[in-house]
């Protein structure tokens, strides 16, 4: 982003009557404020201020030349321990939002560890913008684990039942 890109961003931002703008690109970050409204006498003209910021560089070390004999000590890794989850399917969240097991605080749980479930079968509740949407199961099986906690809020594709479909 050059100097030009940045005036005219200024002036787009200006323009628009928004009050903050924020941008990032690579390490540049850029942030543009617009002036609140100045009392009468005030010199300010009411141009917008820009802050730019750039991140840190990345810096590769440079490699170390020895005419020092150098030796190789290797360790042996333990064998990989089989993940004990990697038998059953996560159910991911479709959608960011706030999670809810049951349509409301008096009433139970759609489906609780132990349940089986079924293709169709409605899992939980994901509240987005005052939207209620029923979350339904894609698989059948048994609930092995509810991994998110009621009523907390959740990102996309983030997990939130493990399922045996044995």
């Amino acid at each position: 982003m050059d100097l030009k890109d940045i005036q005219e961003l200024i002036k787009f931002v200006a323009k628009s009557g928004a009050t903050e703008v924020s941008l990032e690109i690579d390490n540049i970050k850029i942030s543009i404020k617009s002036p609140t409204k100045k009392k009468r006498g005030s010199s300010d003209e009411g141009e917008p201020t820009t802050i730019i910021q750039q991140g840190p560089a990345q810096v590769m070390a440079a490699p170390i030349v020895s005419s020092a004999p150098v030796t190789v000590i290797e360790t042996s890794t333990p064998a990989p321990v089989a993940d004990e989850n990697s038998n059953y399917i996560t159910i991911k969240a479709s959608m960011i939002g706030t999670f809810y097991r049951s349509t409301s605080p008096e009433s139970p749980p759609f489906v609780s560890v132990g349940d089986t479930i079924k293709e169709g079968d409605t899992l939980c509740v994901i509240e987005a913008m005052k939207l209620f949407n029923e979350i339904e199961s894609e698989i059948s099986g048994k609930i092995i684990k509810v991994l998110v906690d009621d009523s907390t809020p959740i990102e996309f594709d983030q997990a939130l039942f493990l399922v045996d479909p044995s």
